[in-house]
């Protein structure tokens, strides 16, 4: 679970991080990551309904934020992260969900820094 201080609230933090960070994307997610000082790292989820029902999205979100703490736990200071699901991450198993997101994120931070 996240905690408070490293979740995104506000869609201004959603916009900036979307528009100047840098972006990368697998088939089941895509990642932008934005770097910058003195701050919580905070992290975003954009899941849309065309992912499936609420169920189902619900569940996306759970299994990305579990995946997402674990990045803010390596670097709890200093970027920002919106994590976007993509319809084909509802049939995705946690495994290749993981894989996904690991390497999207790998690849956003080396083009942020």
């Amino acid at each position: 679970m996240l905690p408070t201080r490293h979740r995104m609230r506000t869609s201004a933090q959603f916009t900036t991080t979307v528009r100047s960070g840098a972006r990368s994307g697998r088939r089941n997610v895509v990642v932008s990551v934005r770097m910058h000082t003195g701050e919580p790292s905070r992290v975003g989820f954009v899941v849309s309904k065309a992912v499936g029902n609420a169920v189902t999205r619900n569940k996306v979100k759970r299994r990305l934020r579990e995946l997402s703490a674990s990045s803010v736990r390596d670097q709890p200071h200093g970027m920002d992260v919106v994590v976007r699901a993509l319809p084909p991450a509802a049939a995705a198993d946690w495994d290749e969900l993981g894989s996904d997101y690991r390497a999207a994120f790998t690849a956003a931070v080396r083009r942020a820094r």
